[in-house]
């Protein structure tokens, strides 16, 4: 997570006390929860491996997926302003995290004001993410939303070295049109659209953009 989530001014002698605060690995199958809704907040969780699905269902019978996590992001802040976790967090594939105890993060923090500031930069992000998808839900229409989810993901993944052109996706239709707000038939409708456009290729889970500022032009990004 160095490159994405520390700054550039951490020491190898700060770094080597934020890596000793790292109490375990945790392996999480396909399916299975890393926490779920109304458990005890006690850590963060940064993804070493794999890919998850944070969803909303505290006090709701409809589960509502608020967003998808990759390698190199942090689950679990939801539960930082609360005793308990407010969503759950699922394994869309066999992943690996990184268990960060609280307590002894924000004890580290305290005394390391660079990487403080830097964390709550990252808790700021978070919250734009959160405004960027009531945006989504909100005002765009159907193509627009299934052309930002697929920039949205194209960009995170060239920020990690990977090619920004051609990814997996690991989450199902249903799980995209649940996020987007969509019915899995209007997704795939746009998916058929977005192909027979010559703007992607691939599909259902091998995506590669074909024509990048298309779908920029459509987001108006």
């Amino acid at each position: 997570m160095q490159e994405l989530c520390l700054p550039a001014v951490i020491t190898d002698q700060d770094l080597d006390r934020l890596e000793n605060i790292l109490s375990k690995r945790i392996r999480i199958a396909r399916g299975e929860p890393l926490y779920r809704a109304g458990e005890v907040f006690s850590s963060l969780f940064a993804v070493r491996l794999g890919h998850f699905k944070t969803v909303y269902s505290e006090g709701h019978a409809t589960k509502q997926i608020i967003g998808f996590q990759m390698s190199g992001e942090i689950l679990g802040m939801e539960g930082i302003s609360r005793p308990r976790h407010k969503c759950s967090a699922i394994a869309l594939e066999d992943s690996e995290v990184c268990e960060i105890p609280y307590t002894r993060l924000e004890s580290l923090l305290s005394e390391l004001p660079s990487l403080q500031s830097h964390f709550h930069r990252m808790m700021s992000r978070e919250i734009d993410r959160e405004h960027q998808v009531m945006l989504l839900l909100g005002s765009m229409s159907a193509d627009q939303r299934v052309a930002a989810f697929l920039l949205n993901l194209s960009r995170r993944y060239e920020a990690r070295g990977f090619s920004p052109l051609h990814f997996v996706l690991r989450m199902t239709r249903e799980d995209i049109g649940n996020y987007l707000g969509l019915t899995i038939e209007s997704v795939s409708r746009v998916f058929s659209r977005f192909k027979k456009n010559d703007w992607i290729e691939g599909l259902p889970r091998d995506v590669k953009i074909l024509d990048r500022k298309a779908l920029e032009d459509l987001c108006a990004y």
